[in-house]
This record gives structure tokens, sequence and C-alpha cells, in this order.
């Protein structure tokens, strides 16, 4: 039997492991490299079967993951690193050992696969080989298993490495923040899926151009000034919250000098957290408590309120029907009956006070009928139509179609929106100019909610006011011209018809009063 020439086996095998480095290169496939590899160490040893067993360190389990014979590997056999089997007793030893002889006297040769600081696997090569001695044959297997481990190794190595960086690239990927990294020239060097899809580019497009190019300018001149970063790990952030009109919502911002392990500073991080939907449902909830403390309100000075309203509207009653007795049967001189038509008028006018008082704290019972609101709205506006004239102002209504129609007391609705226009009317007069009140009816809520708008064109409301605008007796009419209850009695009738009325002022100027009532369903 002639014996291998120790330099030439030793090319050979490093021939063979470069190969093998070569296969996972080509293919990025371990398995494929192995399986190639096993067939070719089996080949030159000549033996039976070459196996090659993979460590799986949090199992604790030896995994098949190659052999020369395809049968054999197809099985995908896995033993316990703490079993009697040979893989596992080969992955315990320091050195490649021979194994007890099988039964048919086949010998088989074990040696350890070990890393730098951890147990590989093992290889198995069963059966005696051809043209070498026992001692080369341990030998070059010893050196086959020192130079695939150290292989085997470096390829674990580089994949966990890109495991890693491909988890990081996930998570960074899978925020739902917009996230943007700068250099300290503010030119985008990497950013998230979030923020691509946001600034409605690809990331192609946005790698390498300047940060102002893709936000708002007052976050990118916020983020400009920043500043140089303190000389520590994370450097300072910053917060604020920004409307960004090119981002397209609004924003809760943090910029945070990018680090380097020198602890220099090498650009800007910017994580923006969209809240426009927070801000959207705080801006409701604010709504909602502001009715709520209404309610209250309401409801609390109703109750005494009713009471007084009630023991005054009865001998009020009394007093208007004797004086209209009085003017109209009497044989009075012309200074006396005028002066009894001016008592008359104003006590018409306490009564009136006093029905007033009776709607907005709920005591006056509402008779429901199918309405249309854009024709109470024209009802009011013909009843106001001449003083509208006198302070030269124009009125304009548009009207979706198909808006549906809703349920209350057109009497108590006409009154609600006489209250608004007087209002409306007054603050147009304060100003002295000619003047317009524009008004809309449209559905809104998938046709669930009839929507009235009326808006003028007066100075608007002071912010100041705004807040207290529907309290009852609150009003800045000057004494005799104002009771404080207008708007607080149509605030009490909407209430009463399941609505609801906010006021603001428009961007352009002027009041507007926005009314929402649940739209009746055929």
């Amino acid at each position: 039997m002639a014996l291998q020439p120790p330099i030439s086996l030793h090319r050979r095998i490093q021939e063979l492991l470069l190969g093998f480095s070569r296969g996972i290169s080509a293919t990025l496939s371990v398995s494929g490299a192995l399986e190639a590899l096993s067939s070719e160490v089996n080949a030159l040893f000549g033996t039976r079967r070459v196996s090659i067993w993979i460590h799986d360190r949090r199992a604790r389990e030896l995994a098949l993951a190659a052999s020369s014979d395809g049968v054999y590997a197809s099985a995908g056999t896995r033993v316990h690193t703490e079993s009697d089997t040979i893989p596992a007793r080969g992955l315990r030893l320091d050195g490649p050992q021979f194994a007890a002889p099988a039964a048919d006297g086949a010998r088989t040769l074990v040696a350890p696969l070990r890393g730098w600081r951890r147990a590989l696997g093992t290889l198995v090569v069963e059966g005696d080989p051809e043209g070498f001695d026992d001692q080369q044959f341990v030998d070059a297997v010893h050196d086959l298993a020192v130079q695939l481990s150290f292989a085997l190794e470096n390829v674990q190595l580089l994949e966990e490495v890109l495991q890693q960086r491909r988890l990081l690239e996930d998570t960074f990927n899978s925020l739902i923040d917009l996230v943007v990294v700068t250099d300290n020239a503010l030119r985008v060097v990497q950013m998230n899926e979030a923020f691509v899809a946001r600034v409605g580019s690809s990331r192609r497009a946005v790698m390498e151009r300047p940060l102002s190019e893709l936000i708002g300018a007052e976050m990118a001149t916020w983020v400009a000034e920043s500043g140089p970063a303190p000389q520590t790990a994370g450097g300072a952030a910053r917060t604020r919250q920004f409307t960004d009109d090119r981002l397209g919502g609004i924003f809760a911002a943090t910029v945070a000098p990018l680090i380097d392990r020198d602890l220099e500073p090498v650009g800007r991080v910017l994580v923006a957290r969209d809240i426009t939907s927070q801000m959207q449902l705080e801006t409701e909830r604010e709504a909602l408590r502001g009715q709520l403390a209404q309610s209250e309100k309401l409801a609390s000075l109703g109750q005494f309120v009713a009471g007084i309203a009630h023991e005054m509207n009865n001998p009020l009653q009394g007093v208007l029907g004797h004086l209209e007795l009085l003017i109209e049967t009497a044989e009075l001189e012309r200074p006396v009956r005028s002066t009894l038509r001016r008592i008359y008028q104003e006590g018409d006018r306490a009564a009136k006070i006093v029905r007033n008082l009776l709607i907005f704290t709920g005591s006056q019972r509402i008779s429901r009928q199918r309405l249309r609101i854009d024709r109470v709205l024209a009802r009011a506006l013909t009843s106001r139509a001449a003083s509208l004239r006198q302070h030269r102002i124009d009125v304009s209504r548009q009207k979706e179609d198909d808006v549906p129609p809703v349920s209350g007391d057109g009497l108590l609705l006409q009154q609600a929106l006489l209250n608004i226009l007087i209002n409306a009317e007054h603050a147009i007069e304060s100003a002295g100019t000619p003047g317009r009140i524009n008004t809309s009816v449209c559905a809104v809520d998938g046709g669930d909610t009839v929507r009235l708008t009326i808006q003028d064109t007066g100075p608007g409301i002071p912010p100041e006011i705004l807040p207290r605008i529907f309290d009852p007796f609150f009003t800045t009419k000057d004494v005799g011209k104002g009771t404080g209850l207008g708007l607080a009695i149509t605030y009490g009738i909407v209430l009463e018809h399941g609505g609801t009325i906010h006021a603001s002022n428009a961007p352009e100027g002027g009041a507007r009063f926005t009314i929402d009532l649940p739209a009746l369903r055929t």
C-alpha cells in the first residue's frame, strides 16, 4: 500500500477547504458547501462515509449537516450533546480518536471541530482509508478538522454579524416614527421606511439630499440650530412640537447628536412622531369637556331659575292682562295712555325674558315634526330682511343636494337661528361698514348629521370671550341692549334637539357658528 506524501496530502486538504470557502461565497449556502466537502474528503481518503455534524448550542444538540452518503444525510438526524453516540462523544474529545470497531470490523475516526472559544461540531470518518497508515490518517483528519473549524467559525461569525445587522435594519424599518440620520452638513445618510414613505420618494432618491428639502423649513432650521454635540455618548436630545405641511401632520420631534465611538459628533438623528390623530382626539375631548361643563352650568342654574321663572310668570301675566284691559277700555288722556303702553311694553319684555328662561332650562315642551333646516333658516332670514337691508348686510346661502330632514320644533329652531343672526348683525354694525352673512347647509358623517354654518364678516369673537360665549347672562353689550340669554337659549335649544353647537373665529375673519343636528332617517 503506497502512502500519501504528507506535503501533497496537506496541500490537497488546503485545496479542499479553499473550494469549500469558494462554494459558500458563490452559493451563500453552508449546507451545500459542506455536502460537497464531505464527498470530496471521502474520495480523498477512500473511506466508506464522511459526515459533518454541527453543534446547535441553544438546543444542546448535534445536527447532521452533511454526509457523503446522500441517503444518510437526508434523514436529518439530531443527537443530544450528552448522549453516548459517536458524534456526541467526539464533541468532548481533545483530538481525533478511533471509536470502537463496528460489528463488521469497520473502524470510525471521529474528530472534534473547535473554534476559538466554542465547540462547533464533529467530523466523523467511517471505514478504513486507502493509502494511509493510522498515524497519517489521524494527522490528516486532525489537519482537516482544524482548518474546517477555522472556516466554519468564520462563516458562523459572519452569519451572526449579518443576522444582527438584518435584525437592526428590520427593527429600524419597523418603527412607525419617522427616523432620519444626517451628517454634520445635514445631508441624509440613513432613514427608515416610514420616513421614505412619508416624503413620497425612493430610498435612493432621498440619500445624500439636504434635510431642508425633505421637511418643513421651521423643523429644518430647528435641527440645524441644535448646535455641536457634547463629548458624551448619546449627546443631548431636544424635543419640540411642529406642524409640518411638507410631512403632512403634527409631529413631536426629537433631535439628538450622532456620536461616533470616539465621542465625536458626526451628524444628527431626527425622530418625528406623528401625533396628528392624538391632537385631533385631544381637541375633540376638549370640546366634549366644554360641552359637558356648559351642560352642567345650564342644569344647575336651570333648577334654580325654573322655579323663579314659574313664580314670576303668573303675576306678570296678570299685570299685563290688566294693563291691556285698562288701555283698551278706559277713557284715558293721551299722556296717561302713552305711559300705560310704555309700562305694558316693559312688562311684556320682562315676560319674554321669563319665557326665554324657561326655554334654556328645558321647561318648555318641544313639539317635534319633520323639518328641512334650510327652510327654517329661510324663515329666520326673512324675518330679519328689513334690518339686514338697513345695515347694508348681504346674505349668501349655500345648500347641498339631498340634505336629509331633521326632527324638531320649527319655532324653537327658528328662534335659535334668529339669536345667531341678530348677533351677526350687531357684530357687522359695530364695524361701521357693509358686511355679509354666509350660510351653508350640508350633510356630514355619511348623511347621519345635518350641518348648518353661519359666518359673518364682523370683527370676530375675542379669544378671552370665546369660552364663555354660551354662558347664561354673559354679554358684552351695553346695559339695556342685551340680557346675555340669546346664545345660551340657542345652546339649550340645540342641545334639546340632540345636536351640538360650536363657536369659532374663521381664518379669514369674522365669527362662525356651526350647528350639527341628527338627520331623520326615513
